[in-house]
């Protein structure tokens, strides 16, 4: 299902792993998923997971550190070539490779923990949340049982923040989140990339309860710690950017300059996405659209805001 909607786009393409267009052994066709532009980025699902497995068998046999093997354990969902996460069915089919790749490890196995992960976070990609849920409850309870580290804690509780959103829970999503967050920033401060992450859920959270002053604050306050310590370009400082400029014009009694100043971000933000991302990336898109949606209230406002006239 995945190769025939990138059909289109693959004709004619070979896979930058194995260099042919149909998998030696399954048959399967080309697939894209990233932001890889131009010839770059088409693959077989099947490649990125053998490439992904190895990667990881070798971080093992070596005793590689925990940093190493965190950049090996990446390629089960993040692209070699333009280092982006994996989206679509691309994503999806990934989750159930990684997963059927490790399933009969113990509990105790930090590989297998991951697996369960990247598992979650597919069916999430398929909408299949109810399933995501319990493979996140699972996870959570797995590491809880074992005295996971709190590093491995606070990924699950994420995992399961994002189900219980995904599942219009919003109330406990906030809660979560609030709790991930202050718990990141004890343990790495707050610009470590995991506190940066989690920021930004946090600030999400209060957006889609409609509380855009909290959401405002807290984005307005990360973006320039984020710019600095992941770059102007990384998806998440523009996505920051995003949350930042929606709560700037969505909240109640927002100035003209308030929402002409979201105006001016979104479309800032925008043309770095397409730039960067790629105009079908999900970020690339959603920003487009939130910048049609803040010029059409800015307009609106625009119009029914009264003129005032200096007396002569």
């Amino acid at each position: 299902m995945t190769v025939e909607a990138c059909a289109e786009d693959t004709k004619g393409q070979t896979c930058y792993i194995c260099t042919q267009a149909l998998h030696w052994k399954t048959k399967e066709g080309l697939v894209r998923g990233c932001a890889c532009r131009g010839t770059a980025g088409f693959v077989h699902v099947s490649c990125l997971a053998e490439q992904a497995k190895i990667l990881c068998d070798e971080a093992e046999e070596n005793n590689l550190d925990i940093k190493a093997k965190n950049e090996r354990f990446r390629r089960w969902q993040e692209c070699s070539l333009c280092e982006q996460t994996y989206h679509g069915g691309v994503k999806c089919a990934l989750g159930w490779a990684c997963w059927k790749t490790y399933l009969g490890r113990p509990e105790t196995d930090e590989i297998l923990l991951f697996a369960m992960g990247v598992l979650g976070s597919a069916l999430s990609a398929a909408k299949q949340y109810e399933d995501a849920l319990s493979v996140r409850e699972a996870s959570l309870a797995t590491r809880r049982r074992i005295g996971a580290p709190e590093e491995s804690m606070l990924v699950a509780l994420g995992s399961l923040a994002n189900s219980y959103h995904q599942l219009g829970r919003l109330e406990e999503t906030n809660r979560i989140l609030g709790d991930v967050y202050s718990r990141h920033c004890r343990l790495s401060g707050e610009d470590g990339e995991s506190s940066l992450a989690s920021a930004y859920n946090y600030a999400n959270s209060f957006s889609e309860l409609g509380r855009f002053e909290e959401a405002r604050s807290l984005s307005r306050k990360a973006i320039p710690v984020t710019r600095r310590v992941l770059g102007k370009n990384h998806e998440l400082t523009l996505r920051m950017k995003w949350i930042y400029a929606c709560a700037l014009y969505k909240k109640r009694g927002a100035t003209l300059d308030e929402r002409r100043e979201a105006v001016t971000t979104l479309e800032e933000t925008a043309r770095t996405a397409q730039r960067v991302l790629g105009g079908a990336h999900p970020t690339a898109a959603g920003i487009e659209k939130a910048l049609r949606n803040a010029r059409d209230v800015l307009r609106a406002q625009e119009i029914l805001q009264p003129r005032t006239f200096s007396r002569g």
